[in-house]
């Protein structure tokens, strides 16, 4: 493994970082300002370098052994550390409970457009919870009809799925809640993957 792919796997500060007097170790492993490794020399020869490259000596990893410095414009180290954090944020997404409704009377062309908004949600690494709304007469149907009905729609959520909670009785009528099953997903992706080859196979 090279220097700079062992520099990529360094516990980064994250906090203020001490830069040129500000650091207290004696000893540190340095990289130069065209990123090339120094070695282990002492504080006063790593200043003496920065000095001369008219740039800053950054203390990036200060709980490695020995701690690890760099030396580059520390606004510009600053500014780079700063985009990386806001791009790292944004692929961070926060898993939510979703919620899909269906009645006892609901046509099987809105059955298919909640159940594919469904499998977005799990897609997103969302878990889902499928109610079904039960309102008047609907109430004091045979319950094992009911939980059928719902159990049919869950089947029909074109992604991998596993139970998280079991449908049961809810304040509203029957609910339950589902969750990707990524493993599940990715084998059905194969499979489905084999088949479209097969087919143009044929096709040729």
């Amino acid at each position: 493994m090279t220097f700079s792919a062992i520099f990529k796997l360094l516990p980064v500060a994250t906090d203020r970082l001490r830069i040129n007097t500000e650091i207290r170790a004696q000893e540190l492993r340095v990289i130069g300002a065209n990123g090339e490794n120094l070695g282990v020399i002492s504080l006063a020869d790593a200043l003496t370098a920065a000095k001369a490259a008219e740039q800053d000596l950054i203390e990036i990893s200060p709980s490695a052994t020995p701690p690890v410095a760099k030396i580059m414009d520390y606004g510009k180290f600053e500014y780079e550390r700063s985009k990386k954090e806001k791009i790292a944020k944004a692929k961070v997404k926060v898993s939510e409970t979703k919620e899909v409704q269906i009645k006892v009377g609901t046509g099987d062309n809105d059955m298919m457009l909640k159940a594919k908004k469904a499998a977005e949600w799990l897609a997103e690494g969302h878990r889902v919870r499928a109610e079904l709304f039960l309102k008047g007469r609907y109430k004091s149907m045979d319950e094992e009809f009911l939980k059928t009905r719902l159990e049919k729609f869950v089947t029909r959520i074109p992604y991998a799925y596993k139970i998280a909670e079991p449908i049961a009785k809810s304040p509203k009528g029957f609910a339950g809640v589902i969750e990707r099953d990524l493993i599940a997903q990715a084998k059905r992706e194969k499979s489905l993957d084999k088949l479209e080859t097969g087919s143009q196979e044929i096709k040729k």
